[in-house]
């Protein structure tokens, strides 16, 4: 069987995904992206590689073997003034800087077509990590209040309006007040700036209010950057005094799911998958 090809950033999820194709017989072939290189993902076969050798990146995926490619983990837009790139690259940049003018879906759809016009199928990480993928309904914790529900909806509705515009794919909201909208801080930041909103507008340990949602962008390329949370997202939500996080049902990844659940049973929030047509 030909190796998953992982082209990965930062973080748990080109890990987890490199852990589950081996687990399933496939086996994974990474290339850590220089300057995101993540020590963990030297254990498994594969080398770093700067962002922009593009032509490099092919050319290595095709001589593991490799049919299937998978981008995964946390990649900080670059200066592409000082990019060093390789032919490949260079040929590719003028497609890379105008679509980067329309945002980070144009970008990445840039990449994904031309990997399949070298032949890869390009997989989104959910396809090749299905256990990843949020389910419907209760996660952790309890049911929803009639009041949170609300906000959820609303929140629901906030994150869309905000990528429509390729802004970002969260936000937070607390008996109908919207308290922050995810931008290009990551929602780790974001969580930190509602932690420092007053108490009486967010609530507390002592009395939680209100939710993080996060969700895809309406029309975005799912087989990158799908809404991802973890362990680290649940303890923030609690920080700031938010009573849970609600994801899109089929549409955002838990890291560590058990780990997750039983960090929120812990702390008293609750995980809950919500619908894209209702908001429930």
């Amino acid at each position: 069987m030909a190796p998953l090809g992982i082209i990965a950033g930062l973080g748990d999820l080109p890990v987890a995904i490199a852990e589950n194709a081996i687990e399933e017989g496939q086996g994974a072939y990474v290339l850590r992206l220089k300057g995101f290189d993540d020590p963990a993902l030297a254990r498994f076969p594969g080398e770093a590689i700067g962002l922009g050798e593009v032509g490099g990146i092919l050319k290595k995926l095709k001589s593991a073997g490799c049919e299937e490619v998978v981008f995964a983990g946390i990649v900080k837009r670059p200066d592409f003034s000082n990019l060093k790139l390789d032919v490949k690259g260079v040929t590719l940049l003028p497609k890379v800087l105008s679509a980067a003018k329309k945002g980070d879906d144009a970008l990445l759809r840039v990449l994904v077509n031309e990997f399949e016009k070298q032949g890869f199928k390009v997989l989104g990480s959910h396809e090749a990590h299905k256990q990843l993928l949020a389910p419907e309904g209760i996660i952790a914790g309890h049911q929803p209040t009639d009041e949170e529900f609300l906000d959820i909806e609303h929140a629901a509705r906030v994150a869309s309006a905000t990528g429509a515009l390729d802004i970002g794919q969260g936000s937070v909201v607390c008996n109908g007040l919207v308290l922050a909208v995810e931008a290009q801080e990551g929602t780790d930041a974001m969580l930190d700036r509602c932690a420092a909103l007053p108490e009486e507008i967010r609530g507390s340990a002592l009395s939680r209010k209100g939710v993080l949602v996060k969700r895809p962008k309406p029309a975005q390329e799912l087989r990158i950057d799908l809404p991802t949370t973890g362990v680290s997202t649940v303890e923030k939500v609690a920080v700031a005094g938010l009573a849970g996080l609600a994801i899109e049902a089929g549409g955002a990844l838990l890291l560590n799911r058990r780990k997750m659940i039983e960090r929120a049973e812990e702390l008293g929030v609750f995980i809950y998958g919500f619908t894209p047509e209702t908001g429930r």
